[in-house]
């Protein structure tokens, strides 16, 4: 181990050289704390901690002023990373940041990543995997998981837009190099929210196999609660634009006050019937022609 220099540090912090902090007072107390190198690490002493604090902006004429820990690649694949061991020196997390793939066959990266180890008696024992993926060098940010479940404990899962805009939570295939193709959305629609409740109606978005929109086989409207198969502008509480319904299933009730609520319909072979108030029903003949 080669002594590298002793620095004025407070006793919550250290200062290291060439990053332009500077002591802090403690009171009237600081204490002289050894650096030291081995190989190309270099180590703060046990339990000491690395304290930075800066009172600059970010201006970009002016470099990176804000600028408190910075690290960069000087080659094509580096990979610059803060990790965390176990006792026994074992990466177990990791925040990486790296332009190129390991793999040269693979797809440019260009993204920040949160990592954890596999399980250690998977496929891929103990193997840093990334969790969370934020990719640069690019206007919208197409954040990933992977591998992973996501829960909201307590709490709300948000998806918020300005008003005339669409808000979707989208259902979507994967394939190569992480490229997805919509298969259906849940959508809080763009229509114009112009008081009385009215406006950013649900629907249920269905999808071509190349992504394109087919159309919105349902939409409930948030003023009135109207339901609409196959429109989007439902006039009742059950709004059918087709010309058929099917209820599969015969029922033949035992009499005409059999147990029954008002609106329910069956039918069999003979008679189409309906409920016209709590246990009472009504029938009429069904004949061919």
């Amino acid at each position: 181990m080669k002594l590298l220099k002793t620095i004025a540090v407070t006793l919550a912090g250290i200062c290291l050289l060439g990053i332009g902090c500077t002591g802090q007072n403690q009171g009237d107390e600081t204490t002289q704390v050894q650096l030291e190198q081995s190989g190309s690490n270099i180590r703060v002493p046990h339990n000491e901690r690395l304290h930075l604090s800066t009172d600059q902006k970010w201006i970009e004429q002016e470099g990176h002023q804000s600028d408190l820990i910075r690290l960069q690649w000087t080659a094509e694949r580096a990979k610059p990373a803060i990790v965390w061991m176990d006792e026994k020196g074992k990466d177990k997390t990791a925040i990486i940041s790296h332009d190129k793939a390991n793999n040269p066959e693979q797809r440019d990266h260009k993204h920040i990543s949160f990592e954890t180890t596999m399980s250690p008696t998977g496929e891929y024992p103990n193997q840093l995997f990334t969790r969370f993926e934020i990719p640069f060098d690019t206007d919208v940010s197409e954040i990933r998981t992977h591998s992973s479940n996501f829960n909201v404990m307590s709490g709300i899962l948000r998806v918020a837009g300005e008003s005339g805009t669409n808000r979707d939570m989208q259902f979507s295939v994967a394939g190569e190099d992480n490229e997805t193709t919509a298969r259906w959305a849940i959508r809080a629609d763009s229509s114009e929210e112009s008081g009385d409740n009215s406006g950013a109606d649900l629907q249920f978005v269905r999808y071509a196999d190349d992504g394109e929109v087919v159309d919105s086989p349902l939409t409930v409207q948030r003023s009135s609660g109207h339901v609409g198969i196959g429109t989007n502008d439902p006039d009742t509480k059950l709004d059918v634009n087709g010309d058929k319904l099917r209820i599969r299933e015969k029922y033949t009730p035992a009499s005409s006050t059999d147990a029954c609520s008002q609106g329910q319909m069956a039918w069999d072979e003979e008679y189409v019937y309906v409920c016209v108030t709590e246990n009472k029903w009504k029938r009429t003949e069904i004949s061919t022609w």
